[in-house]
């Protein structure tokens, strides 16, 4: 029979790890990771910043090496999952403690629309279309880009709202809303 239709049954069904290794691995990172985002994360899932979004993608790394074996011991997944949380909390302290670095930390808001005109030029910069762009206006109630006086592309990955002012709206306030 050719190489390419042979299968190793042993090595693609008999685990090469001891079983109850393979549970004591899964729940020792199971529990360190869910006490570490039950604790660790206070934010929204809806505003998930860059560094959060980076530090999830690295913790799967880092805990699937771990989950897998692939260490001689899970205390170096453990470890590496700690080093990549605390350069998570040491950046959202020093953004927070030093206002100055925050602005390389988190990207200034981006004007999307103005006075009820789409900025062609930013929409492009971040790669929106204009329908993307209008399914989010959409889903805060705006119906034409003329009711918006202002929407930005947040830090966060949300587009925000002001819309024009409006008599309907009681207050004569522009009013503000925030997609996530």
């Amino acid at each position: 029979m050719p190489w390419h239709l042979t299968v190793d049954w042993h090595s693609t069904f008999v685990p090469s790890v001891p079983l109850l290794e393979t549970v004591l691995r899964g729940s020792i990172m199971y529990l360190a990771l869910f006490f570490l985002m039950r604790f660790g994360f206070r934010r929204q899932a809806g505003t998930v910043s860059l560094t959060d979004l980076l530090m999830i993608m690295l913790l799967s790394e880092a805990s699937q090496n771990a989950l897998g074996s692939q260490y001689r011991a899970v205390t170096d997944g453990l470890l590496l999952v700690l080093t990549i949380a605390f350069w998570d909390y040491l950046l959202d302290w020093l953004g927070f403690r030093f206002p100055r670095l925050q602005r390389f930390l988190r990207p200034l808001p981006e004007p999307l629309v103005r006075n009820g005109k789409l900025l062609r030029r930013n929409l492009q910069k971040e790669m929106i279309t204009r329908e993307e762009l209008m399914s989010q206006l959409r889903e805060q109630g705006v119906k034409e880009l003329e009711e918006v006086q202002l929407a930005c592309l947040e830090g966060d990955g949300r587009i925000s709202v002001i819309k024009c002012r409006d008599a309907d709206d009681g207050g004569g306030r522009p009013r503000d809303h925030a997609v996530g």
